[in-house]
C-alpha cells in the first residue's frame, strides 16, 4: 500500500511543505481488505508522528505470496512548495496513471490521440 503523509514544518526544512511517501506490506483477500488495514495503520501512524494522513491510499495485488503484513518496505521525503492537490497533481496523479479509483470501476488504458 502506498499512503501519503504531510509533515509538521520543521526547522531543517527548505521549501514550504515536507510530504512522506511510505509504502507498506499487507496480508489479506483482496485489495479492499488491505487498503482497509492501510488507512487503519496510516491514521495510527499519523497520530503518533504528528504528520496528517492526506487520505491517499493505492494498492497493487503482489503475484507472489508473502507471509508478511502491516511491515514498511519504502518511505521517501519530499520538500515541495506545492499544497497537497497541486502536489498529487504533480507527483501522482497526471492523468497517464492506469488505476482501478473505485471498487465497482474496471482499469482501462488512457485513449492516445
Amino acid at each position: 500500500m502506498r499512503c501519503i503523509f504531510k509533515c509538521p514544518e520543521a526547522s531543517f526544512n527548505t521549501l514550504a511543505h515536507l510530504y512522506q511517501e511510505r509504502i507498506t506490506v499487507w496480508k489479506a483477500e483482496d485489495a479492499d481488505e488491505a487498503i482497509d488495514k492501510a488507512i487503519e495503520a496510516a491514521e495510527a501512524y499519523a497520530d503518533e508522528n504528528d504528520f496528517t494522513y492526506t487520505g491517499l491510499a493505492q494498492s497493487f495485488g503482489m503475484f507472489t505470496v508473502i507471509d508478511v503484513s502491516g511491515i514498511e518496505v519504502f518511505s521517501l521525503l519530499r520538500e515541495s512548495n506545492l499544497e497537497f492537490e497541486l502536489y498529487l497533481e504533480t507527483f501522482f496523479s497526471n492523468g497517464d496513471e492506469r488505476q482501478k479509483t473505485d471498487k465497482d470501476e474496471s482499469t482501462e488504458a488512457p485513449v492516445q490521440d
